[in-house]
């Protein structure tokens, strides 16, 4: 049986970073993942395209989480920014672009890119991957955990378990993390789709089917009252309204548990029109997971389980989400450092270096 430092499960964006951050520090880690390949769910971020993070400073980026994900999110977005990010992924010699929105994109605007750039790293770094490795069992033990896969068992003086939400199933995001954190002791808030279309009357779409208006203003109005409101991209589909402006308002609502809303979009044009969604679209469809580990049950300072000593947890398994725009990657990517950060300390590593003159000599190159 196998030991090591640091056992990471889930091969995502998350995961990814925490393995990365672990081989920074020089830790023994490994990072264990169910599908065939990690970062399936990564390579179909922006459309392929790979939106890492949005160009604002910290505090923006918190309020637009809203609280309580912003409030708990501090430390990690504050220990990681927005251009922390972008200068960590110079550092590795893929710079970044600035796009419509302050949309941040690798420069050649492929995620394969964005994927290779992070499976280099390890392999740089000595941080080995265990593909086609299902995760069957995680248990305490004396020293630390071990984890049981279908193929072997691993034992870790810590585990980060960075599995993501349920929507894309398909990428290998199954729920199976917040079982285990059930196991250990956590709760689990409700699963909902967040950051998805949704189905309205038919009436709505006749002859529209493909239409799409480049930016619309959306009030979130729950009778005569004004909940919220939300910019970007209406999309008339066959299906029903999609678009970053109603996807951004399916978060909203599904995070305040919102019931029987009214969209009210303004059009660049001035007029108006009042939509009445039915219903959103299957969870699996999902950009975001609203739901997950309770944020109460975490150290936010750390990302360490209340419940289980040397339990870490980073990434969309807790129940944190954020806008549609890089935001949901830069949390997983923040929760992810800082979580190894502390594992670091204890394992008698030293901090992570800076990012700037490593930056700055890849930009010569």
């Amino acid at each position: 049986m196998g030991k090591t430092d640091l056992i990471i499960i889930g091969g995502g964006a998350a995961g990814l970073m925490a393995g990365c951050a672990a081989g920074e520090l020089g830790l023994k880690a490994l990072v264990v993942e169910r599908k065939h390949k990690p970062g399936r769910k990564l390579l179909l971020c922006g459309n392929a395209r790979c939106n890492l993070t949005t160009n604002i400073s910290e505090n923006r980026m918190l309020q637009m989480f809203v609280d309580p994900v912003g409030r708990f999110l501090e430390p990690a977005i504050r220990g990681f920014t927005p251009s922390m990010l972008q200068r960590w992924f110079a550092a590795g010699g893929l710079r970044t672009v600035v796009k419509a929105g302050n949309k941040v994109y690798p420069h050649t605007e492929r995620a394969s890119d964005v994927l290779n750039l992070f499976t280099d790293r390890l392999r740089d770094k000595n941080v080995s991957i265990a593909c086609s490795s299902t995760v069957q069992a995680v248990e305490k033990t004396r020293a630390g955990f071990r984890v049981t896969t279908g193929n072997f068992e691993v034992e870790g003086r810590y585990v980060l378990v960075a599995t993501g939400g349920i929507s894309y199933p398909k990428t290998g995001s199954v729920g199976d993390g917040q079982e285990w954190a059930k196991k250990m002791g956590h709760s689990v808030k409700p699963y909902r789709p967040g950051l998805v279309g949704f189905e309205v009357d038919p009436k709505v779409l006749k002859r529209r089917e493909g239409k799409i208006h480049g930016m619309v203003m959306v009030d979130i109005l729950s009778g005569d009252k004004k909940i919220a409101e939300t910019r970007g991209v209406f999309e008339i589909e066959k299906w029903g309204i999609g678009g970053t402006a109603i996807t951004d308002a399916s978060r909203i609502m599904a995070r305040r548990n919102l019931k029987g809303c009214t969209l009210r979009v303004r059009f660049e044009n001035g007029s108006v029109e009042e939509i009445k969604p039915l219903r959103t679209r299957p969870i699996k469809e999902a950009m975001v997971t609203i739901g997950g580990v309770a944020l109460a049950e975490i150290d936010c300072r750390n990302m360490e389980s209340k419940k289980c000593h040397g339990l870490y947890f980073s990434g969309e398994v807790l129940d944190i989400d954020g806008p549609t725009g890089g935001y949901n990657l830069q949390a997983a990517f923040s929760t992810a450092r800082l979580a190894v950060a502390d594992i670091g300390k204890r394992c008698g590593k030293g901090g992570f270096k800076s990012l700037e003159k490593t930056a700055k000599r890849r930009m010569r190159k």
